[in-house]
């Protein structure tokens, strides 16, 4: 079985990690990797490279981002990306028994896109969940229509899928596959994850994942505002490790926003473009609390114990499991939560685990029937 695996940015490389080892893995199964997006930008930190580091070839590039990023570039970029599939589609489709797309990124809706009117069958993770202040709900829901098989987290998500493409027959409930990845990688110790970064995690430490508002991106600059005075106040007790956003409406507004903060920082401040998955999971393990507007915060937190401080609406209407507190993009309020919820220990369940979900995913494919 032909299989190809759709990849637009370092998040959802990390996500497919363990089903690309089982694919790659089992004879039954022929692998292509087709990589876009972000990967290909200098500025979000080239992470093409984090592939190819990682043991696996990619087959197919695909050259559309731009360097602005407010809504005519997304939009453009958009189009670009859905022009260049096309051509991709038009001379490859036929070969792939299954494309693999994840998610709900702009840049993941426009290739899929390209790919409806060649019939492609795609399979699509993590479909059937709702953000409602990001404009990825629509992205992610048109990925779903455009899906001939969908691999969700949760039984909620299935009940969706339903809702949007009329049947389950094709839907198989997995877990997050992204907690997959705790099975095979080894966390970095403190002192090993100090000499790659030079970050010292017996500080207490706090992550930092905030991404754009896309629904209401008019406001972003009056969020950025809020969330710079809240943590310059934070950082005089806790060390800040902020992950750089992704390529979204208005992500720059941020960007310039965390690279002053650590211009004027009182405390100690990392600005980090990529930290992969190992060196982002052994994080997770020794800070004190997320906070932000991740869906990472949102899936793989709980699994460390973890409290998240879930920003404003971008993640609005998403299951969350116990450790999720949400509050304005009001920098009272975050200070107000960080200073009660930093250093506490979530020892519940997270609703998005489930056992054996890359498995899942492989006896699917290979007992599904046209």
């Amino acid at each position: 079985m032909r299989v190809a695996i759709l990849t637009s940015s370092r998040a959802d490389y990390g996500i497919y990690l363990p089903l690309l080892k089982a694919l790659r893995a089992d004879p039954y199964f022929e692998l292509e990797i087709i990589a876009f997006g972000t990967h290909l930008s200098k500025y979000h930190g080239y992470t093409l490279n984090e592939i190819e580091k990682s043991g696996f070839e990619v087959n197919h590039i695909i050259s559309s981002m731009l360097v602005t990023d407010d809504s005519a570039s997304i939009a453009t970029a958009y189009a670009i990306t859905a022009m260049k599939f096309s051509t991709l589609w038009e001379q490859y489709g036929k070969v792939y028994d299954w494309v693999f797309c994840l998610g709900d990124r702009y840049e993941m809706a426009a290739a899929v896109a390209a790919g409806i009117p060649f019939n492609i069958p795609f399979a699509h993770i993590h479909g059937g969940e709702t953000t409602l202040g990001a404009i990825d709900n629509i992205y992610r829901h048109s990925i779903t229509l455009a899906s001939k098989l969908h691999f969700v987290a949760a039984e909620n998500f299935a009940k969706r899928v339903k809702e949007i493409v009329g049947s389950v027959t094709n839907c198989v409930v997995t877990g997050s596959l992204s907690l997959e990845n705790l099975k095979e990688i080894a966390l970095l110790s403190v002192d090993d994850f100090n000499a790659k970064w030079n970050i010292n995690l017996t500080l207490p430490s706090i992550l930092v994942t905030i991404h754009p508002e896309t629904i209401a991106f008019e406001k972003n600059l009056f969020f950025a505002d809020e969330v710079f005075t809240a943590l310059q106040k934070i950082n005089l007790k806790h060390q800040l490790i902020i992950t750089m956003p992704n390529a979204d409406t208005m992500g720059s507004v941020y960007r310039s926003m965390f690279e002053k903060l650590k211009e004027k920082s009182v405390g100690k401040v990392h600005l980090i473009e990529n930290f992969g998955t190992q060196s982002y999971f052994s994080c997770l393990k020794h800070i004190d609390l997320i906070l932000g507007n991740s869906s990472s915060g949102i899936i793989e937190a709980a699994t460390f114990g973890i409290f998240v401080l879930d920003i404003g609406d971008r993640q609005k209407g998403r299951l969350t499991s116990g450790n999720v507190i949400h509050v304005p993009f009001d920098s009272r309020s975050i200070i107000e939560s960080t200073n009660k919820q930093a250093g506490k220990h979530y020892d519940g369940d997270n609703i998005y685990f489930k056992e054996n979900a890359t498995q899942i995913i492989i006896q699917s494919l290979k007992e599904y029937k046209y």
